[in-house]
């Protein structure tokens, strides 16, 4: 039943989704913004993507969760667990450091990203181990090999929206540049 939530909220999702950014479009076309305005809109639009793409990545999950309910139980991995935790603690904190306007906060959900792609690796391991053990689970664990990596995801695009903080508040480009966030200016105010 939650999952089929999670896949019924979707909808919703995708309509603020294409909604948010028609009003972006609508202030750049209407106001021409420049300087802070300007990157504020224009990170607007690529978070606003990132979300709409986290809640796909949340269908995907409650759709491998709602199979593997109904087929042959199956110890779930504790770093599923572990993953999922980290997943959204990045996402929550990613959302506060965009209210707060918070670089530090942003540059923290960004280390946070290598643990999460850790743990995929390790998940990767765990699966590969037990299907050699357990070949007759191989479907119910290539779905947990497919949550691992749907969750690992979820972290990137955290990622993407600490790193369009950055941004925003510093017009700085952090993107593929990592070495750059534990230097980035640590005002918690657009400049």
């Amino acid at each position: 039943e939650l999952a089929a939530s999670v896949v019924e909220s979707d909808v919703e999702v995708d309509r603020m989704e294409v909604e948010i950014e028609e009003e972006c479009l609508k202030m750049l076309a209407l106001y021409q913004p420049v300087a802070v305005d300007l990157r504020f809109i224009t990170a607007v639009i690529k978070l606003n993507s990132d979300l709409e793409r986290i809640g796909d990545l949340a269908v995907n999950i409650a759709e491998h969760a709602a199979w593997l309910a109904v087929h042959e139980p199956l110890t779930v991995p504790a770093g599923i667990r572990n993953m999922s935790e980290i997943a959204l603690r990045m996402l929550k904190s990613a959302l506060d450091a965009l209210v707060n306007m918070n670089t530090s906060l942003a540059a923290e959900i960004c280390a946070q990203d290598d643990t999460l792609d850790s743990l995929n690796r390790e998940m990767f391991q765990d699966v590969e181990d037990r299907i050699r053990r357990d070949p007759d689970k191989v479907e119910a664990l290539i779905r947990i090999l497919s949550i691992s990596r749907h969750l690992e995801r979820v972290g990137d695009h955290a990622t993407n929206i600490a790193e369009d903080v950055v941004y925003m508040t510093q017009g700085t480009i952090v993107r593929h540049r990592p070495a750059d966030l534990p230097d980035v200016k640590r005002s918690s105010a657009p400049q």
